[in-house]
């Protein structure tokens, strides 16, 4: 499928800050962190957006209140239905539960556990499927309509991308705070969600900041789909331990704005995201996830530009198992 460079964006600068207001006093503003030893190793200045402190433990709540809370309350009964592999569960369950909305959500079996735990005792009703052989689109779809619910979108939702990009706005805020002139900011990339929000915030304030897609190697599809035009997919059999990142394809509402906004697509392997767990851990005393880690795994390896400013990192979440964390960290 393609998309044409001139389509109409799915979301704009104010659509974030429509964002922003929703949420205000909700979300929590995370912290922007720097490490003196960091800027060392890296040699220049670099700022960490922790959103592992957000509400769910991941930027992902940002989305699912924004969107849930402009449900008709007339509709609110009805609940909603979501597929995810944990963040987004988490985030939808959470913002379910403050809107007291009922919550459906399509997931692995092979999610982590920490993530189906913490969405069914958020209040949410998992509903499992096989990722190998079921669609969860499909499943959730079906769910939904049958029950006269609204479907909420991991990432391809104009409301969820708008919510993503106030990641964006509290970036510019608290890096002009600190007295950082941001050249670059490193965003993980599934579908595309974040980043197209980040991206969309940013580039309106500030046109010259690169702002770069972070995948892990094997699902590098919106590096490749950036580099063609159109929206690439991953080959079959892929595999990779960022279990929040195994999105087939980039999304058909974040795709043209990537494709317009960002300055490329970078992509890391395992044993890269396996090493900023550990640096993140050891170093910066700080609890990643593997699709969390992706983007900081770019900014240590080397992969990742040499910037005059500062580089902004987002770390995306901090979900992980303690049996896949302990081995990552070894």
């Amino acid at each position: 499928m393609t998309s044409c460079a001139n389509d109409p964006l799915a979301i704009s600068a104010d659509d974030v800050l429509g964002a922003a207001r929703m949420i205000r006093g909700v979300a929590v503003r995370t912290p922007l962190l720097e490490y003196a030893f960091l800027n060392e190793r890296i040699g220049s200045r670099v700022l960490i957006k922790f959103e592992g402190a957000q509400i769910s433990g991941s930027f992902k709540f940002r989305g699912a209140y924004n969107r849930l809370a402009r449900i008709a309350e007339a509709d609110r009964a009805k609940g909603v239905v979501a597929w995810s592999s944990g963040n987004h569960a988490q985030g939808v369950a959470a913002a379910a539960r403050i809107l007291g909305i009922p919550a459906a959500i399509v997931m692995p079996e092979d999610a982590p556990v920490m993530k189906l735990a913490n969405t069914r005792a958020l209040g949410a009703e998992v509903v499992l499927y096989d990722r190998a052989s079921q669609s969860r689109e499909e499943i959730a779809t079906a769910l939904a309509n049958e029950r006269g619910a609204v479907l909420v979108p991991s990432f391809d939702d104009p409301f969820i991308i708008a919510g993503q990009g106030t990641v964006g706005l509290e970036i510019m805020e608290q890096a002009e705070e600190c007295s950082a002139d941001i050249s670059q900011v490193l965003v993980c990339c599934g579908g595309g969600g974040l980043v197209a929000g980040v991206a969309t915030a940013i580039r309106d304030k500030l046109p010259d900041v690169a702002v770069w897609s972070v995948e892990p190697a094997d699902f590098d599809d919106t590096a490749r789909s950036l580099v063609s035009g159109r929206r690439e997919k991953v080959p079959v059999g892929a595999s990779s331990i960022c279990d929040a990142l195994l999105t087939p394809m980039p999304g058909a509402l974040t795709f043209p704005i990537n494709r317009q906004l960002l300055a490329g697509g970078l992509s890391v392997t395992d044993d890269e995201v396996r090493s900023a767990m550990r640096y993140a851990f050891e170093v910066l005393k700080l609890v990643i996830e593997p699709g969390g880690a992706v983007a900081l795994a770019a900014l240590l390896s080397g992969k990742a530009p040499k910037a005059d400013g500062a580089t902004v990192v987002v770390v995306s979440g901090a979900n992980v198992d303690a049996d896949l964390f302990a081995s990552a960290i070894a």
